[in-house]
């Protein structure tokens, strides 16, 4: 199957923020499967008996995005900007309702290897890697959603600058910047 173009995206995203209700139909059969593949890639590194499958992370995202609010996209980066920002949530909710039940039991904390992308880990790596990553976005907003798209969305550079119009070389160059800053903040006492 081929992946519909930016043009047919943000055309039905402009008839879902017009209000009409087919083109929500529209728009899961044209993202379904980009947004499987994805949840796929980050549920890979997940273990098997998890509780939240790929379709389920799919279906939480699609709810949240398109639920009772009035969503307003410019088009397919920001579409799949706010995809990957919801799945990050959802998985951060899903770990601290994990955490919770495990808070008190004696953990050593891990630091975060921000060259690994797609294994999550333990709930409590996932928050620390939430925790600097809220950080690192009220800085560097475009570096955040590269690591964001790369890390939670398993994608790679050539989809991420394609999402956020820019080219793939400063894709893998935000990439770069954002691993070495991320490891600088791990890494610190």
């Amino acid at each position: 199957m081929t992946s519909p173009s930016n043009d047919d995206i943000t055309r039905i995203l402009n008839a879902v923020n017009d209000g009409r209700g087919a083109a929500r139909i529209r728009l899961l059969d044209l993202i379904y499967h980009e947004l499987h593949r994805l949840a796929g890639g980050l549920m890979r590194g997940e273990r098997a008996d998890h509780t939240l499958q790929p379709t389920a992370l799919i279906h939480e995202t699609y709810i949240r995005l398109l639920g009772s609010q009035s969503p307003n996209w410019a088009n397919r980066a920001h579409f799949f900007g706010a995809a990957a920002e919801a799945m990050r949530r959802i998985l951060i909710d899903h770990a601290r309702e994990r955490n919770a039940a495990k808070r008190g039991g004696g953990k050593v904390r891990e630091e975060w290897d921000p060259t690994v992308s797609s294994d999550l880990g333990s709930p409590e790596e996932l928050l620390d890697i939430n925790d600097v990553l809220t950080e690192f976005e009220a800085l560097e907003p475009r570096k955040a959603t590269v690591v964001k798209l790369r890390f939670f969305a398993g994608m790679t550079f050539e989809e991420i600058a394609a999402v956020l119009d820019v080219s793939p070389i400063t894709a893998k160059r935000d990439w770069r910047f954002a691993r070495a800053w991320l490891a600088s903040r791990t890494d610190a006492p």
